[in-house]
């Protein structure tokens, strides 16, 4: 196993919401990044990382041309931003959870 670090080390991440759906885009800083955060960032590894919260499926989607993925989470947000009770009701502080996230390199 390699060493470790946080995803911050290695990538930006911009997160939103559609419903009860949570959008990441996790950017890698350069292309060996990338290369790792496809490796790393894979859905049975997100749903560890954010337990209880997200409750539903998990898609990763790679962006090769960007250097990026794009991961959507279904219910993700306690139905929403108009019946949640949470208080990030609209998924933007995902990304910065995320982004805390340690992976292997």
């Amino acid at each position: 196993m390699g060493k470790k670090v946080q995803l911050i080390d290695l990538a930006w991440a911009r997160s939103g919401d559609k419903g009860d759906r949570s959008d990441l885009g996790i950017i890698a800083k350069n292309e060996e990044n990338y290369q790792i955060i496809k490796r790393e960032i894979t859905p049975e590894k997100l749903k560890a990382f954010f337990k209880g919260n997200v409750l539903g499926d998990i898609q990763v989607y790679p962006m090769d041309n960007l250097c990026a993925i794009k991961v959507v989470m279904d219910n993700a947000l306690g139905g929403g931003a108009t019946k949640t009770l949470r208080w990030d009701v609209t998924g933007k502080a995902m990304a910065t959870a995320i982004l805390r996230m340690e992976i292997d390199v």
